[in-house]
């Protein structure tokens, strides 16, 4: 059961910032900071700093959902247990409009905040903030697939268990910029112009798997209409 849970909470966190319209343009702009650090590296270090970046990125993701999982699971789980029936169903209607939203293709862009990663001359230091900013701007971000995924949060009891949860879901959330750390800039570019094109049809997707999970814990898990 716990695999099951880690490998969606992986699905989710790798859905967030797919389908999050203000995260989007900080691609491009990692994608030019990458090139940027590479312009004067020699040929082995051109090989070796993508590399090193991408883990360092993919670290402070994990660092942020991870004291993000230590303040959840020692300060909010024990006082939202207590009435966890009333907040997931909440997290879980929330999850189902934004999915509606997202099937009907309306635009809610204009009332989500345009943010700017840091960056710095260190790049392993710049690194390490833009994952850890970008961990930071997905929760206001996507507030669909934050309100899933803290909604199951509350259904694990295990302390342990649920800071795993959450490092699956940083994890998840990070995967995209390492496959771009790791892979040619121009492959990347590639992906990005396929994702930004086909836009419609990645949140009609996102759209009908988020309102599957809605009516599922809904109906079938917390009995709404029980």
């Amino acid at each position: 059961m716990l695999l099951t849970d880690f490998g969606s909470s992986f699905v989710l966190g790798l859905l967030t910032p797919l389908t999050a319209v203000c995260v989007l343009p900080l691609y491009p702009g990692f994608l030019a900071y990458l090139s940027n650090q590479l312009s004067g590296a020699d040929e082995a270090e051109s090989k070796r700093l993508p590399f090193l970046i991408g883990i360092v990125i993919t670290l402070g993701v994990l660092l942020f959902m991870l004291l993000l999982g230590i303040i959840f699971t020692t300060v909010l789980q024990v006082s939202l247990t207590k009435v966890i029936n009333i907040v997931s169903s909440i997290a879980f209607g929330l999850l189902g409009v934004i999915s509606l939203f997202l099937i009907f293709n309306v635009d809610f862009s204009r009332i989500l905040p345009k943010m700017n990663a840091p960056i710095g001359k260190n790049p392993l230091k710049s690194a390490f903030f833009f994952g850890f900013f970008f961990g930071a701007i997905i929760i206001p971000c996507n507030p669909g697939f934050i309100a899933a995924f803290f909604a199951r949060s509350l259904l694990i009891d295990s302390v342990v268990g649920n800071l795993l949860n959450f490092l699956m879901f940083g994890l998840g959330i990070a995967f995209p910029l390492l496959v771009f750390a790791l892979i040619s800039s121009a492959k990347s570019q590639v992906i990005i112009s396929w994702l930004t094109k086909r836009k419609r049809a990645i949140n009609l997707i996102a759209g009908i798997f988020m309102l599957i999970i809605s009516l599922y814990y809904l109906i079938f898990v917390f009995k709404i209409f029980g």
